[in-house]
């Protein structure tokens, strides 16, 4: 008898597992399957009766796992409920404005680099080619490159 009651409480566990920790992987519910059928294979081993009361008390603790498992306040415990507002760089358009001249560092053919009042951007050429040293001056910004044009002299 105190098999039984342990495969029955293993069968709940991975169960609970399934629900709440491996959704979607199924070796949880795998486990709890076999778990219960070996009780209930146990219980009608010894009666019919037994087996008859497995069956439901499976049944009963199966519906209440689920049941506890689904809840809204059970996934909440696990639910991130952080949101995350940093950026892995910032945008150039919070240092630069439209106007401000600075010079290439490398080839721009379209893309290349640039730099700004002493800072290093990734730039995107409107001219066909801008070689290095050149002066450009900045008309506009595309996601986090800086879109440039080469100054008239």
């Amino acid at each position: 008898m105190g098999y039984i009651a342990l495969l029955i409480i293993f069968g709940i566990l991975f169960l609970i597992a399934e629900l709440v920790l491996l959704p979607g992987v199924s070796i949880g519910a795998l486990l709890s399957v076999v778990c219960y059928g070996s009780a209930i294979y146990l219980a009608f081993d010894q009666s019919t009766t037994v087996g008859v009361v497995v069956v439901i008390i499976s049944i009963l603790t199966a519906l209440v796992a689920a049941i506890f498992s689904l809840r809204a306040k059970t996934w909440q415990r696990f639910a991130l409920r952080h949101e995350i507002r940093s950026q892995s760089m910032e945008a150039p358009q919070t240092d630069l404005k439209l106007g401000d001249r600075g010079m290439t560092v490398s080839r721009l053919s379209p893309m290349g680099k640039v730099q700004i009042e002493g800072r290093m951007y990734e730039a995107k050429s409107v001219d066909a080619y801008i070689d290095p040293k050149v002066e450009v001056e900045v008309i506009g910004f595309e996601n986090f490159s800086v879109i440039v044009r080469k100054v008239n002299q």
